[in-house]
């Protein structure tokens, strides 16, 4: 197979750009590296797409190891013919491989092979070839019967070499491709309930949909609903249609033989393939399922880890509940942790007088500007409680609902401890709240993704596999907006490309024993810090302390000599740029030919552009050009929604089948696929993100169920 010209064609790139990221990735190179440094190798290629074509690269290699190794399996019995050998090397995919070694295939003891001990197969041939001969299938297989080897009867003789022929249909590659494409095409999935049984699993008790058309989300909700033991489900196949093609393939015209031919192939059918096939059919459903739900988890977390920071401000974290009271921390503008308490204004103490007055105590000595609240157990009085306090103070003091999830996760974890071994347990949730609303990006990343609500069915699909695509989704946000070398914890300079656990840990050691980095050269005398994990990974590395500007921004060292040129082109130096600023500079290079630089410097256009980028805002970061977060003063409950009204809400997550929108009533809103445009919507990614600052009218309130529909049609 040619792995480079099918990825090209599948991704639609140029061969060469896959040729040379093939080549990369196997030199030790990380996505990241390849993606931001090796531009003109790569042809610009993001790191989304450098992702998939690794993921497809890793299946394609596996798939030809697998025909190679099934090719010597078969070889190994004497069996592989040119045939079956090009037949091999053309499969596409497993399945195809896998059907074609069945014949093959080592198998438990089955009825066919425990006819094929009793000597039966020579009859089996002869039913097989369907001649006309002057005896009766009963006097050809009256020679077979053997008490010794318990064929006892003609019949049994028949039997046996009826079921070794049932076995040959079913692992004849050609049926089965045929089987399951038309079952796919023509099948319907069944799902059936106890109708008399409430649960979430209702709408799914008496359903059926074709088998092609079911979406992703559906397939994982039946599928749950099943294991769960409220569904039950199956796959209703063509099966006249199926019958007809494979006995229009077996039993010859005029054959002596028909009737008992056709039974054989519907038992070869029901007992042997339709299992097999709905199965292999459910499990095609659900990677496909899975690969989707993985794509929007990845995707809403993407853009929840690159929620733009609020900066410069003193927080107070607050994560509400009930019995054990509300938890307090206040962080200063660096997240450095300034106090704790606990205040009790929710049931059952209800102590409201006291509470307010501890938390205006606080606000006024730390002067916080914004109170971070958790969006769990009793945010809904916790809200109405921060609010009336800023009403009170009326000191230009904002409150903002953040996402908690994760927190109590990240609270009873080892790191949290580390981090803060004299704070207790339910204390570190307040700090995670504040500080994420600070830095999203740097706190979450402490976290275990699947532990961040923003996906669809995350604990159903296959964790090994979500896993690590969301540690891919980490690793490159972590690096687009790159970390400061002197003041990111370990777990956050391990997501940096080049660096694991322990050199993260190494680096932080030799800060804490030797102070501030001054330079990204500095770096090589860590220990475990090798050149290729210093080329991987300096580029990223930010250091605002250096005497060299380009160490504060994402120009790689090995073009630092192309930058220096490019100043002094502009008639200034690299050190004055550190003194006075970089906007005259630039503006002189903005003015010059692209082309005609990018040949005198010997550097690409793609690094040069960048260069010049970083040059422009040194030490920026992405994060800022996005919408800040909205932040409140007062509150709404959802009796005072009324259809038609218009909001602003902030998007919190993306499904298959629509948005959740925050519009401040404690209960998110769902905006339908069918409301998000008012042209036709595929996806809903292709209209919002995680983050999105957005306009919304509300259609209806469901009171009962909590439930508040809206729609984005015409208003964005």
């Amino acid at each position: 197979m040619d792995i480079i010209g099918k990825l090209a064609k599948e991704l639609s790139v140029k061969p060469w750009q896959v040729e040379n990221t093939v080549k990369m990735i196997d030199e030790g190179n990380t996505i990241p590296f390849i993606a931001r440094y090796r531009k003109e190798l790569t042809g610009e290629l993001s790191d989304t797409v450098l992702r998939d074509l690794n993921e497809r690269l890793s299946y394609l290699r596996n798939l030809e190891g697998r025909k190679e190794e099934v090719k010597r399996l078969i070889d190994e019995q004497g069996k592989l013919t040119e045939e079956l050998k090009a037949a091999i090397d053309k499969a596409e995919v497993l399945q195809e491989v896998e059907d074609l070694y069945r014949p093959y295939k080592q198998k438990k003891r089955t009825r066919a092979t425990i006819a094929k001990e009793k000597g039966l197969e020579p009859l089996a041939e002869i039913i097989w070839r369907q001649e006309r001969t002057a005896q009766t299938l009963e006097e050809l297989a009256a020679p077979f019967v053997n008490a010794e080897l318990k064929v006892e009867t003609v019949q049994d003789a028949i039997n046996g070499a009826l079921d070794i022929i049932a076995e040959q249909i079913s692992d004849n590659a050609d049926f089965r491709k045929e089987i399951r494409e038309l079952t796919f095409k023509n099948g319907n999935i069944i799902s059936k309930g106890n109708t008399e049984e409430k649960s979430e699993y209702q709408m799914y008790y008496d359903y059926c949909e074709p088998v092609f058309r079911i979406v992703p989300h559906r397939v994982l909700a039946v599928n749950r609903g099943e294991k769960e033991k409220f569904l039950t489900i199956k796959i209703e196949a063509p099966v006249s249609r199926i019958l007809d093609y494979i006995n229009k393939n077996v039993v010859a015209v005029g054959s002596p033989y028909r009737n008992v031919l056709e039974e054989t192939v519907k038992d070869a059918y029901n007992r042997l393939i339709a299992p097999s096939i709905e199965r292999e059919i459910r499990n095609e459903l659900t990677d496909k399922a899975e690969e989707q739900a993985i794509k929007v988890f990845g995707t809403n977390l993407r853009n929840l880890l690159l929620q733009p920071p609020i900066k410069g401000k003193v927080v107070m974290g607050f994560d509400p509940a009930y019995r054990t009271g509300c938890k307090i921390a206040v962080v200063d503008e660096t997240g450095k942790l300034l106090e704790t308490v606990t205040v009790y204004p929710t049931p059952p103490q209800s102590q409201l007088e006291q509470s307010k007055k501890t938390m205006k105590e606080l606000i006024r000595k730390y002067h916080v500007e914004v109170i971070s609240i958790g969006n769990g157990t009793a945010s809904r009085e916790s809200e109405l409680f921060c609010a009336e306090i800023i009403k009170e103070l009326d000191k230009g003091l904002h409150y903002i609902i953040v996402n908690e999830a994760g927190a109590s996760v990240y609270s009873a974890s080892e790191l949290a401890a580390k981090e803060y071994p004299d704070i207790n347990v339910s204390l570190r949730g307040a700090i995670s709240i504040a500080r994420r609303l600070q830095d999203p990006l740097a706190e979450l990343v402490k976290i275990d993704p699947k532990s961040i609500g923003v996906g669809q069915y995350q604990h159903d699909v296959t964790q090994k596999r979500l896993t690590e695509t969301l540690s891919g989704v980490v690793e490159d946000c972590v690096n687009s907006v790159g970390v400061d070398l002197n003041t990111a914890s370990p777990s956050l300079l391990q997501h940096i490309s080049g660096i694991n656990s322990a050199i993260a840990k190494n680096i932080v050691a030799y800060r804490e024993e030797n102070g501030k980095f001054k330079s990204r050269k500095e770096l090589l005398k860590v220990k475990k810090l090798g050149e290729k994990a210093f080329e991987q990974a300096a580029g990223f590395l930010r250091i605002p302390e250096s005497d060299n500007i380009l160490d504060n921004t994402s120009v790689h060292p090995e073009s630092y000599d192309a930058a220096a040129r490019l100043i002094e082109r502009s008639g200034q130096s690299l050190k004055a740029l550190k003194q006075k600023g970089v906007t005259a500079a630039i503006h002189e290079i903005m003015q010059m030919d692209i082309e005609a630089l990018s040949k005198e410097l010997s550097v690409g256009i793609p690094t040069l552009k960048d260069i010049i980028k970083e040059l422009q805002k040194p030490g920026r970061d992405p994060r800022d050009e996005m919408p800040k977060p909205i932040l409140m003063t007062d509150v709404m409950d959802i009796k005072d929604l009324k259809p038609g009204m218009l909001l602003t809400g902030t998007v919190r997550n993306v499904i298959d089948f629509g948005a959740f929108v925050d519009i401040g009533v404690h209960q998110d809103g769902l905006v339908h696929i069918s409301e998000l445009a008012d042209r036709f919507i595929r996806r809903p990614m292709d209209v919002v993100q995680v983050g999105d600052i957005v306009k919304v009218k509300v259609l209806d309130v469901d009171l009962d169920r909590n439930r508040i529909s809206l729609s984005m049609k015409g208003l964005n």
